[in-house]
């Protein structure tokens, strides 16, 4: 028997994705504030102190989770959405920028994942989001993206966002991964994750990969983004803060005057 409440759900779009979640009278889907795209009459917007995951923990234990979520980047409060009427209701929750949605049952995960800081979209009411500390010291020195993650913890639904194309790898015993900190969406809490240095002068110092990067080593599943959102964000930087690049002095600088950029 699950603890969390059933949903049922569905996913629409290709590159900007949704997520529809349909609730029978009484059930809930709690979502990250700014993810809500509608929903139909009958359902209560609350919101609410934390995951809402243990109503009766007790104030100062809730102030402690929810504290926790901070660090992550996340704010103290989350939205409840809960179906007050009869039938079939359905609320819906939008990605924030390119990519794709993915459903995770955590019943089919030993009841919990790992996923980065700012992956997770929406869930059934029941899973409880927190945070998991990386406890290797390298990774703590070094880890970047990957020292402060979130988990995701119930036998419900979960739904996290990631960037780009997503891959899903299945590790074997023993076998490892070398990840860039930032295209790691989610992976099992099998998986031993840790940090490691490039190595060569010439990587370390033309490389442009950065010193460090993730391995994960099985067994267990990954999940991994070809576009995390801190690459989309500075390359977007990049692009508005510098001149384009020109194929010529004449052309080039024609070209510009064309598209409206020269003076």
């Amino acid at each position: 028997m699950r603890t969390n409440h059933e949903i049922d759900y569905f996913i629409h779009g290709e590159e900007m994705q949704m997520v529809e979640i349909e609730l029978d009278p009484q059930e809930t889907a709690i979502a990250e504030s700014g993810s809500f795209m509608y929903m139909d009459d009958g359902i209560q917007m609350e919101t609410i102190f934390g995951d809402g995951s243990k109503q009766n923990d007790g104030f100062f234990n809730k102030l402690w989770g929810a504290g926790k979520r901070l660090l992550t980047g996340e704010s103290l409060f989350m939205t409840a959405f809960t179906h007050l009427g009869n039938g079939k209701a359905r609320v819906a929750f939008a990605s924030p920028y390119p990519g794709k949605i993915i459903p995770i049952d955590l019943s089919l995960y030993q009841e919990k994942i790992i996923c980065q800081k700012d992956a997770f979209l929406c869930a059934a009411k029941g899973v409880s989001v927190g945070i998991e500390f990386q406890r290797k010291l390298g990774t703590g020195l070094f880890g970047g993206e990957g020292f402060i993650m979130q988990k995701l913890e119930g036998d419900g639904m979960a739904f996290c966002h990631a960037g780009g194309f997503v891959m899903n790898r299945t590790l074997k015993q023993g076998e490892t991964l070398r990840v860039d900190t930032g295209c790691i969406v989610a992976y099992t809490q099998t998986i031993d994750y840790d940090i490691q240095f490039v190595g060569g002068i010439k990587n370390t110092i033309f490389g442009g990969e950065g010193l460090f990067f993730a391995t994960l080593k099985g067994p267990g599943e990954v999940w991994l983004q070809t576009l995390p959102v801190s690459r989309l964000a500075s390359r977007i930087l990049q692009y508005g803060t510098s001149r384009r690049k020109e194929e010529g002095s004449i052309l080039g600088g024609l070209g510009n005057i064309l598209d409206g950029d020269g003076v």
